[in-house]
């Protein structure tokens, strides 16, 4: 029976509808990609480290004698001025106690310096008895030798054993000053805490110690009243207008680094400031990481281009030093980029598909990246592809 034509079309139609159906089903579909433009522009490549903020000259303030501090009436902050501030003032420390055996020994000791001075005094009293002697005698052979009746020697004997009495009488006082100061030093050895040991006024001496330069205390090593010894700290002052800051590096980025490098302080709760490497330590120090790995770390001194009205002595900042800069560098954003191998290779736009292309970087800084080769100014490359992006897939760009 043959086939109306209306039959025929209708079959006609459903087979198309199924083809059209089926190709829609199968059909190869664009990925949605982001992409980015490639660029010419300004590129910098940076090394970050922590650092601290510090003041340039720290003055520390140190005890120059053993003595009894009295308590700082002065508080972390204070401002000074040179020559006028009393940082700290230094009394005499008082005598220890004595216990019953040892002032026993001092008592008897006195006892033993004042018989001394009592001795000396009588052998003064004998000198000056025989100096006595010895001037009546020479009076009287200077008046028998006018009339010849003394020879020349026996008045010179005469005459020296006046000088050789007038030698003994002062010797004798010597001997009297001694004893008396053995005494004194004795008597002194009795004198305990509390007791008036004072000058004239009854104010024992002591020792100020005044401040160094105009600026602000910044550390107070001894507040309270206490005996220290000479040369332990007592307070640091400074001046927080000249600040420095200090970057611990590791040793194999500081050899990229040279002084007068731009540097960018930020990471300390103010405004970013600019700054200068100054200078970069020549010898390292072994430091243990936070994962307890040994490092070579070296230290590099950063000036301030403007005072941090905000920033403080110690604070700790965020130090960025510039290694490379370039200001016509062609940049490609690093997420762009992907390892094949050994080598950099990225999804470039053409027409509706990526093609993959290796390319060849020069400086990288965790951001963007300097295209040496494979890529041109204007191209645009897909950001950031999944594994369903290969070669020659058919993309389209995201809609924002």
């Amino acid at each position: 029976m043959p086939l109306r034509p209306k039959s025929v079309a209708g079959f006609s139609l459903a087979a198309i509808a199924i083809a059209a159906g089926l190709w829609w089903a199968f059909r190869e579909r664009p990925t949605g990609v982001d992409l980015a433009t490639i660029a010419t522009g300004p590129m910098t490549v940076a090394i970050e480290e922590d650092g601290i903020a510090r003041v340039r000259e720290v003055y520390r303030i140190s005890a120059p004698v053993t003595g009894r501090l009295d308590r700082s009436i002065l508080s972390v902050g204070d401002k000074v001025e040179a020559g006028k501030t009393i940082i700290a003032r230094l009394n005499p420390v008082d005598p220890p106690f004595l216990d019953e055996r040892s002032r026993a020994e001092v008592r008897a000791g006195v006892d033993a310096a004042a018989a001394a001075v009592g001795l000396a005094k009588a052998e003064l009293s004998r000198a000056e008895a025989a100096l006595a002697q010895a001037v009546a005698d020479l009076e009287r052979a200077e008046r028998l030798a006018r009339s010849g009746v003394v020879s020349e020697s026996q008045l010179e004997k005469a005459r020296a054993d006046v000088r050789y009495n007038e030698a003994g009488v002062a010797s004798a006082n010597a001997q009297v000053a001694l004893r008396e100061s053995e005494l004194s030093s004795m008597k002194a050895k009795l004198i305990e805490p509390g007791d008036d040991a004072g000058g004239p006024d009854g104010a024992a001496c002591c020792v100020s110690v005044a401040a160094p330069l105009d600026g602000v205390v910044l550390e107070i090593h001894a507040k309270s009243e206490q005996v220290i010894a000479a040369g332990s700290p007592i307070a640091d002052v400074g001046d927080p207008a000249d600040l420095e800051i200090a970057v611990d590096l590791l040793s194999q980025d500081a050899v990229k680094l040279a002084p007068g490098a731009a540097v960018i302080i930020a990471g300390y709760g103010g405004e970013a400031i600019a700054g200068t490497l100054r200078r970069i330590s020549p010898s390292a120090a072994t430091k243990i990481s936070a994962l307890g790995i040994e490092e070579q770390r070296v230290l590099a001194i950063v000036d301030l281009a403007e005072p941090a009205a905000r920033l403080g002595h110690n604070f700790r900042v965020r130090a960025s030093i510039e290694e490379w800069r370039s200001d016509k560098a062609v940049i490609a954003p690093v997420s762009a980029l992907f390892r094949l191998g050994a080598k950099w290779a990225a999804f470039r736009l053409t027409g509706d598909r990526a093609e993959r292309v290796m390319v060849e970087i020069g400086r990288l800084n965790g951001r963007e990246a300097q295209i040496l080769s494979g890529l041109s100014v204007g191209d645009r490359v897909v950001v950031h592809p999944s594994d369903a992006i290969v070669d020659g897939a058919l993309v389209a760009p995201r809609a924002d």
